[in-house]
């Protein structure tokens, strides 16, 4: 089953690829890998998802906005790529959440976008991980998520 019948299966749906806010690229292609900018949890009507975990948003909710913001990834790599096929695997990611000092959930928070990578990809969506809270992220969205991937032949 293909990457995007397993996305309709779940009853999900990829929002438009974010275009840069700044002077930067989504995406830089080198050798056989892809290096995604950092991506929010844009939703398909162009809204984002935003809040700070250990204040005003739970876990679950953090959750979401992961899995959400994996969406919006996904999104930049079919742009980039015209195939979430040629996704060889996932290789590192970095997971910044929006969260008050005392809040240690972190890991939680990300699982939203490594447990959807997972479900489509299977072993190719496993990766290195880094999940770290920070003070404030851009316009206070919930969570940020930088991707490094193999590129598929």
């Amino acid at each position: 089953m293909s990457v995007e019948d397993k996305l309709q299966e779940l009853g999900l749906s990829l929002p438009p690829a974010p275009k840069p806010v700044a002077n930067y690229v989504p995406a830089m292609p080198v050798g056989n890998l892809l290096y995604l900018s950092g991506h929010g949890p844009w939703q398909e009507d162009g809204g984002t998802i935003i809040g700070k975990l250990g204040a005003d948003m739970a876990v679950e909710e953090g959750y979401v906005a992961a899995r959400q913001t994996a969406l919006a990834l996904l999104a930049t790599i079919k742009d980039q790529l015209g195939s979430l096929e040629r996704v060889g695997r996932l290789v590192k990611l970095l997971g910044m959440v929006n969260c008050t000092p005392d809040f240690g959930q972190q890991p939680q928070v990300i699982n939203g976008a490594s447990d959807l990578f997972v479900e489509l990809y299977g072993e190719r969506g496993k990766h290195a991980r880094s999940a770290v809270g920070m003070a404030s992220l851009p316009r206070g969205i919930a969570v940020e998520i930088e991707l490094i991937l193999e590129v598929a032949d």
